[in-house]
């Protein structure tokens, strides 16, 4: 617990760093004056829109534990995703890093197998990422359309769409077909890795291969399951289609906040391409997605470093801050009730 708490000190410190280097490289001055002249309509709209980001994504959530099976009224969904989204906002590699403890908090909402919260989350988490390439592909052919020249920037831009667009489902569907393999490459790691941790675990019995294999098997069960039910899947996409739309509106609100108005299709293409760096090792990706926002940003319209970094400071405060400071009170309201209940 100790190593956790260090290594996450440790990614917070390191975030930090980045973000100040980020701020010193454009100008503190400069930054700290357009954050103090911002607009307080628009921040409080900001605020708004990052809510109903939010409860998008909660009731995306919602309708996929529905399909499951998993009875939850549609405000608890939300909070709980707002807790997953803090827990992905605490560790490394974004919602990579954060899916486990995610799944753990919807399993234990919704008094399910810890496989079926794995199971809703990865597949709300695979259903944000459609709408994202459709966002990203609009706002790269509108932007490239009105370029002058493709900057090295820009250049980066159509990488990132193009492994949106295509490496990730090539990698998801090669990864479904041969589920039975990664499957039992797991047992064979997974289950040995637990026989030893058992020797020096005190009264902690490891599940058996057996055991594991079948929650493996239940979890694909609950994918397919939620895969072949047209009305869910539409729905899920429905609402994570609105929730990208209010990501992208609370970038553009904040550059509006600080005196700055860009083309639609720059936020549109800015966004998705800068929730890639949430994979580096830092809490959330906090450092790195903004300084992608930031240059990105730079490239694609006509605004300043300096304006750009604190219209992209404001927008996460919505994005990154709120729901992390909301989703750690219901994160530890969950953890509480579950230790209560195995008291009792």
């Amino acid at each position: 617990m100790d190593g956790n708490r260090m290594a996450t000190v440790v990614g917070f410190a390191a975030a930090l760093a980045v973000l100040a280097g980020l701020v010193w490289l454009v100008g503190i001055d400069e930054t700290v004056d357009a954050l103090a002249t911002a607009d307080p309509a628009a921040l409080l709209a900001v605020a708004g829109i990052a809510i109903l980001w939010l409860v998008s994504w909660g009731l995306a959530l919602w309708t996929v534990l529905q399909a499951l099976g998993a009875s939850m009224a549609p405000h608890t969904a939300v909070l709980v995703f707002v807790a997953a989204v803090f827990s992905n906002n605490v560790t490394p590699f974004g919602q990579a890093g954060g899916e486990p403890l995610s799944a753990l908090l919807i399993s234990t909402a919704a008094d399910s197998e810890y496989e079926t919260g794995l199971a809703a989350i990865a597949t709300v988490d695979t259903v944000h990422f459609l709408p994202s390439v459709g966002y990203a592909i609009v706002g790269f052919t509108f932007v490239a359309a009105g370029a002058v020249q493709l900057t090295r920037n820009l250049a980066f831009a159509a990488g990132a769409v193009a492994v949106l667009a295509v490496g990730i489902p090539i990698a998801a569907v090669l990864g479904w077909r041969h589920r039975d393999r990664i499957q039992a490459a797991v047992v064979r790691g997974v289950a040995p890795a637990f026989a030893a941790l058992s020797s020096v675990v005190p009264r902690w019995s490891p599940p058996s291969a057996e055991n594991i294999e079948a929650r493996i098997e239940g979890f694909f069960s609950a994918i397919e399951r939620i895969a072949t039910d047209r009305r869910t899947v539409l729905q899920t996409f429905g609402l994570s289609a609105f929730g990208w739309v209010c990501l992208s509106a609370s970038l553009w609100t904040s550059l509006y906040a600080v005196g700055v108005s860009v083309p639609v299709e720059v936020v549109l293409l800015v966004v998705p391409v800068g929730s890639i760096a949430s994979v580096v090792p830092l809490p959330g990706g906090s450092g790195a997605i903004e300084t992608v926002l930031v240059t990105l940003l730079v490239s694609t319209a006509p605004v300043s470093a300096a304006l750009a970094t604190s219209a992209v400071l404001i927008h996460r405060v919505g994005s990154y801050l709120l729901p992390t400071i909301i989703g750690g009170g219901v994160a530890a309201a969950l953890s509480v009730d579950q230790a209560t209940s195995l008291e009792e």
